[in-house]
């Protein structure tokens, strides 16, 4: 099937609690121009037309979002579902909600995510099942030994994964509901584990950057900025 006859969805994961930015306030709902950050990442999909909001939160931050939305006349459409004890199983929670389409899941501190990346994740995993925002490395890298020391590799041969990911929602509600653990630190590495399926990867931005630090915050101001 094509992509524009498949129902589309986000799934906006945000559970961070802020420990790296030094904050008492989870990193997703720090300001960034004036907004929470949550709130620019859902505006960045909003602007698919046809798309499904679902926004993954630890169900003690229900009230804490609420009123923001109130407090910044926040009104973009979205449903709201409670996470789990740890991403896996937040995602897990967001599929089950879900029907038959495609879904891309995405950081919630990943704010500055453009409609083009978007839009040609939910095309490519149409057509392959599954489409992974990348970016080449731009740094000489070294991998150290398990006995000691370390060796030059070619960073030709790497990626930086980021986020969306976007599957075929019936492929990846199976690896979800087959998995035999939780220790995942992406959604292609589920997929990848449970059915053996090749990761289609697709062009990232360097500007795509997921905000865990200060100095994350920062240079996301300079990016909305232009």
């Amino acid at each position: 099937m094509m992509d524009n006859v498949l129902k589309k969805y986000a799934l906006i994961v945000a559970g961070g609690l802020g420990n790296r930015m030094g904050t008492d306030i989870p990193k997703q709902f720090l300001l960034l121009n004036n907004k929470p950050v949550l709130m620019h990442t859902i505006e960045a999909f909003s602007v698919i037309d046809g798309l499904e909001i679902i926004l993954v939160l630890p169900h003690s931050q229900f009230e804490f979002w609420e009123n923001l939305c109130v407090q910044y006349s926040f009104q973009t459409k979205h449903k709201l579902i409670a996470g789990g004890d740890t991403r896996f199983h937040s995602v897990r929670n967001g599929l089950q909600i879900i029907n038959e389409g495609i879904v891309a899941i995405h950081d919630g501190v990943r704010p500055i995510i453009s409609k083009q990346i978007i839009e040609q994740s939910f095309t490519v995993a149409a057509e392959k099942g599954n489409a992974i925002a990348a970016v080449k490395l731009k740094d000489t890298i070294r991998e150290v030994k398990l006995l000691g020391g370390s060796r030059n590799v070619n960073r030709n041969n790497y990626y930086l994964i980021q986020t969306p990911q976007t599957f075929q929602t019936a492929i990846i509600k199976d690896a979800y509901n087959h998995a035999t653990h939780y220790n995942f630190t992406d959604d292609a590495g589920v997929l990848e584990e449970i059915s053996g399926k090749e990761i289609n990867l697709i062009e990232g931005a360097y500007r795509n950057i997921k905000i865990t630090t200060p100095e994350d915050l920062q240079v996301a101001e300079v990016f909305l900025a232009e």
